[in-house]
């Protein structure tokens, strides 16, 4: 069977070997195995802390979370109420039947509308759908906001949000590259005083101290590669691209990070999260990325 479901989670499985796993609890992506090249056998590509709360308690630790409407505190009038990302890691999502299933790949999708315990909080009116397609050697998850606002009211019932797909890399921080985003302006938020956006000079980007960057109208298509392995990311609609590892400096703190868990991971985020999309009501927008194995390895420039 392509899709298995269970209380809490659906299983993808490829005829070729890969799989993904998928929580209702946030859609939350917490497996991705994927073979290539060098490797017969499909292993795990995502991080998931073995500290992670998978019992839908709070947001997971690792794999691939959600962040709509904010990204970060709220700063918007309309996240004023809301938590750190906001609400769709940390809803339960709705299975809504599977999209495809032949011999390319296989693709479900979920949705989330408002509950009462959303209304509390955010009064937007909004449908969200994520559609999750496992192929051979590619991971790819699509997120659709829909602005479902009937109100004939003048201005527009305009749906202002940031979404953003927090992927938690499975790599050895201490030699990753990221490309490309040499000459990219950048916001470092490790900054304790905010010092204005700042340009990129790297030609690889690396993560061997503590790093948590915002870049601003990059590529949408990116490499990160260590020795022996790595992924290519693309995506659309998702104007900036976040690279974070709190190091042990910040992991550390981290409640539910596993010991030295820094050290395994890499997080490369596409998302729209400098300034804020723009939906008119009755109008979807779609944010999409397509995570692809690197066959061959590729130089490092360490």
């Amino acid at each position: 069977m392509p899709v298995q479901q269970s209380a809490d989670r659906i299983i993808l499985k490829h005829p070729k070997g890969s799989s993904a796993e998928i929580l209702l609890y946030g859609a939350t992506v917490i497996s991705w195995k994927a073979a290539d090249e060098r490797h017969a056998e499909p292993f795990e590509r995502l991080f998931v802390s073995s500290k992670a709360s998978l019992d839908a308690s709070k947001p997971v630790r690792g794999g691939i979370p959600i962040v709509f409407p904010c990204f970060g505190a709220p700063t918007h009038a309309d996240h004023s109420r809301l938590s750190q990302h906001g609400f769709a890691r940390s809803e339960a999502w709705k299975w809504d039947g599977t999209v495809m299933d032949n011999e390319a790949g296989v693709s479900v999708r979920l949705t989330l509308e408002p509950t009462p315990k959303i209304r509390a909080v955010y009064s937007k009116p909004f449908h969200l759908s994520y559609v999750v397609t496992l192929a051979e050697h590619q991971l790819s998850t699509d997120l659709h906001v829909k602005n479902t606002s009937t109100s004939t009211d003048y201005p527009p019932d305009v749906l202002e949000f940031q979404a953003l797909f927090h992927n938690y890399i499975r790599a050895p921080a201490s030699e990753v590259l990221i490309h490309p985003l040499q000459n990219l302006k950048y916001l470092d938020k490790t900054d304790s005083v905010f010092q204005g956006l700042k340009t990129e000079t790297r030609d690889g980007v690396d993560v061997r101290k503590m790093t948590d960057s915002v870049y601003e109208d990059a590529p949408q298509n990116y490499e990160v590669t260590w020795p022996g392995g790595g992924l290519a990311l693309r995506s659309v609609n998702l104007k900036d691209v976040v690279t974070w590892n709190p190091q042990a400096e910040a992991g550390s703190k981290i409640g539910d990070m596993e010991d030295g868990g820094w050290e395994r991971y890499v997080c490369l985020e596409p998302g729209f999260v400098r300034g804020f999309e723009r939906l008119e009501p009755g109008r979807t927008w779609i944010g999409q990325q397509v995570l692809s194995v690197i066959h061959k390895e590729r130089r490092m420039n360490l």
